[in-house]
């Protein structure tokens, strides 16, 4: 077992520039614009799991666990951002008028309880690890939270019922020894249609070629057999070859699991692109070792850059009404033309991602269109400049490389894709963190329509109240009414510290506003003091499948206690809470 978690150190690798292309739109409003050009057509690569298995339960894993070791953080700049300059960003076009409120006011929270910490990494570990990219799905009896590097099962009024328990520990014994280690990125999903749960990680090992043997990567995927997320699972690893899967992000799409990925030629250090996956998921709830995989690897030399970014994000189904058989996934990503990525109008980049699961399999990846946006801009004025990580001020901090990271120069929307069938339509969902005024960080939100085909943006956001707080790292979603939920992070220089708030909006509302006001989940007491400045890659805001009303996020923040707890400055704890919406 590797005894070094290399999830800190996945963002070493320089892009290869690509070369950039002249936009093939213009931003002339928010409908469907004519389809751009395709790239040359990509090709699908069809393969099985390297490896299957059944695991015990997760509770007689836990209990015979042998643990690995997490180090301290160790987190560089990021040389791998696109070179160029930035141009000066444009007023943000979408930005909430704070004109007319509701008069109803945002409900307080119902469930509101403690999640995993950075002290949980310590005394299951031995060290603390920065970011902890909180992910959280909700169940009809069960909560699970996974962190970087550990997971934990509770009940929905907040008792734990298993954990914290080590990601890697899900796959002790698993024919793919790589799957055992703490690596990271963790993402769970509940998959409401089959009543199973699905546990995801990368593996790492292969990070530090040539100064150690050449491995392969894989995405270990583990789904329940049961709907108890503390029983046994089907494990399955898929491969990405010599090609490091960073930041994926999983979906549910009718007979498909689908994952994005951001990838890194180790062998190839040339390779830079975007990967999506689709797994055959009819026969992964059955535990059938056969289960194909199809993959589709975007490459910076074959794709221009702006068109895929820093990354892309599945559809994840909410409701219990799956999308219509002949329906392609959409795949998402964003693009600012005020960053030095070669765009010249900022825009949501729509792929569509289609697999029919046939004796002989086919698959297709196409660009669909994009869709013109109300101006934002994404090159927030950090310390160091465009990808720095030295972004938000905290109180009483004085160092600048102890400012926040807000992650809002990454060319990509923010998890989730939230998804529901309306029947004579479809609805998509997802956030971005940009500069809402100067100097303050907003929430980007944005409704994306697809009605026989064809897409357009119902509306979009910016929410940042005139208050001086920065809002940021958001997660967003839709209950069954069609009212919308949203919860980020907040912070200040002066008197906020890390925290964790949320709003929303009602079906009959404005379109583009948030006016329900802010309901506060937990007040941060502390500042983080790492110097490396990370802050979670992503949240989760997901839907209680019981009433398809009830709102569930998880999110990081600080206290006293939790900052007291950490030597070095890194020990964040998260808060996992619920809400719902007047009407539903």
């Amino acid at each position: 077992m590797n005894a070094t978690p290399n999830f800190v150190r996945r963002q070493l690798w320089l892009l290869v520039p690509a070369a950039l292309v002249t936009a093939m739109l213009s931003p002339a409003g928010a409908t469907q614009a004519a389809t751009p050009k395709s790239p040359d057509k990509l090709k699908p690569k069809f393969t099985t799991a390297a490896a299957f298995d059944v695991s015990p339960s997760v509770r007689e894993l836990a209990k015979a666990a042998k643990h690995g070791t997490a180090r301290p953080d160790v987190v560089g700049r990021d040389p791998n951002l696109r070179s160029g300059v930035s141009r000066a960003g444009a007023a943000d076009g979408a930005l909430q008028s704070d004109a007319s409120p509701s008069a109803l006011a945002i409900p307080g929270t119902l469930a509101n309880f403690e999640g995993l910490s950075n002290q949980d990494n310590f005394t299951v570990l031995g060290g603390r690890v920065n970011p902890p990219d909180p992910n959280g799905e909700v169940g009809p009896n069960h909560y699970v939270e996974m962190v970087n590097l550990v997971f934990a099962v509770y009940s929905k009024n907040g008792t734990r019922l298993l954990g914290p328990v080590e990601t890697g520990t899900l796959w002790n014994n698993f024919a793919i020894d790589e799957c055992t280690e703490p690596s990271g990125d963790p993402v769970v999903i509940y998959d409401q249609v089959a009543d199973r749960w699905i546990l995801t990680q990368f593996t790492t090992r292969g990070i530090d070629y040539p100064d150690e043997p050449l491995n392969l990567f894989y995405n270990c995927v583990a789904v329940s057999t049961s709907p108890d997320p503390t029983g046994s699972y089907y494990r399955y690893a898929f491969t990405t070859g010599y090609n490091f899967p960073d930041y994926p992000k999983y979906g549910m799409w009718k007979d498909s699991y689908l994952i994005t990925t951001r990838e890194f030629g180790i062998l190839d250090p040339s390779i830079y692109g975007i990967g999506v996956y689709g797994l055959e998921r009819n026969k992964m709830i059955l535990g059938d070792p056969a289960a194909r995989a199809v993959s589709f690897l975007m490459t910076d030399s074959a794709v221009p850059l702006n068109l895929i970014g820093d990354g892309l994000l599945p559809p994840d189904v909410d409701g219990k009404t799956k999308p219509r058989n002949e329906a392609p996934a959409p795949i998402v990503g964003t693009q600012d033309d005020n960053a030095p990525y070669g765009a010249t109008f900022d825009a949501l980049n729509i792929w569509e991602f289609d697999a029919k699961w046939r004796s002989t399999p086919t698959a297709s990846m196409v660009l669909k269109t994009q869709l013109p946006v109300a101006s934002f801009d994404s090159d927030f004025p950090c310390v160091g400049g465009f990808g720095s990580r030295d972004c938000l001020p905290q109180p009483g901090i004085t160092n600048p490389a102890q400012y926040l990271d807000i992650l809002s120069y990454r060319q990509r929307p923010s998890f989730r894709l939230a998804y529901r069938n309306l029947g004579t339509s479809e609805s998509l969902l997802t956030n971005q963190s940009v500069e809402a005024a100067p100097g303050v960080a907003g929430v980007r939100w944005y409704e994306i329509r697809r009605t026989n085909g064809v897409y357009s943006v119902r509306q979009q956001g910016t929410y940042a109240p005139a208050d001086g707080v920065h809002r940021w790292m958001g997660s967003i979603a839709a209950d069954k009414k069609g009212n919308f939920g949203l919860g980020y992070s907040v912070v200040n220089g002066t008197d906020v510290f890390p925290g964790i708030r949320y709003t929303g909006r009602l079906a009959a509302d404005p379109l583009g506003q948030m006016p329900l006001g802010e309901g506060t989940i937990i007040n941060g007491t502390a500042a983080q003091t790492t110097a490396n400045s990370r802050w979670g890659d992503y949240t989760d805001l997901t839907v209680d499948p019981v009433d398809d009303c009830t709102f569930w996020y998880v999110n990081e923040y600080y206290t006293v206690a939790s900052a007291a707890s950490a030597p070095n400055g890194n020990g964040w704890t998260t808060r996992i809470a619920s809400f719902r919406l007047p009407g539903c």
